[in-house]
């Protein structure tokens, strides 16, 4: 990919998530990127298409950082704490912003746009992973029921932290969700 390309996808990323997809104009990318208009076309012809390639980066992100917790996680359990502890490193971001797979699949819903089910994907690399964390644990038979309830309340803690803008509930909430963790060893019967 070539570095203004590059450079426009990690801009429009960046605008989706603070402004929204829908308020965000060519303009607002092209001037970010100080790119002309002309030049902003012979990479992207449209905004969907921008979308499309915000989307694939992120996915490709998402990877790279799920196999990070991988080889820096020397447990399930370690692992799966990186997933939890995300909230904090993204705590200021996502008090002012939300959390960007969140917001971008609701917006993307409310619009009733086709890329809808690709912003999904992410949660579902999520969920995957997370499954197979748990799986590791031995926790075969509700695997991806644990890891649905972790997403859904990682999500919840980032929705109520962007309306509360309460630093403190977001450590509580995760430092309860690992003494939740905690609760599960292998082969442990499901609560």
């Amino acid at each position: 990919m070539s570095t203004t390309r590059t450079n426009i996808v990690e801009a429009a990323d960046q605008l989706f998530y603070r402004q929204g997809f829908d308020h965000t104009s060519f303009a607002d990318i092209a001037k970010t990127v100080k790119i002309s208009r002309g030049n902003f076309y012979y990479h992207f012809k449209t905004k969907d298409e921008i979308l499309a390639a915000v989307i694939d980066a992120r996915l490709s992100n998402t990877q790279n950082m799920l196999a990070q917790w991988e080889a820096d996680g020397a447990t399930p359990k370690d692992r799966i704490r990186s997933f939890i502890h995300i909230l904090i490193q993204n705590q200021s971001k996502i008090m002012q912003y939300g959390c960007p797979v969140g917001s971008l699949c609701t917006e993307l819903a409310k619009l009733d746009h086709a890329a809808q089910p690709d912003a999904t994907a992410l949660f579902t690399l999520f969920r995957n992973w997370l499954q197979k964390q748990f799986t590791l644990m031995g926790r075969t038979k509700d695997a991806d029921a644990l890891a649905m309830h972790l997403l859904t309340r990682s999500q919840g803690v980032a929705t109520l932290a962007t309306a509360f803008q309460d630093d403190a509930f977001i450590k509580q909430e995760v430092g309860q969700m690992c003494d939740w963790l905690e609760t599960y060893s292998t082969n442990t019967p499901a609560h």
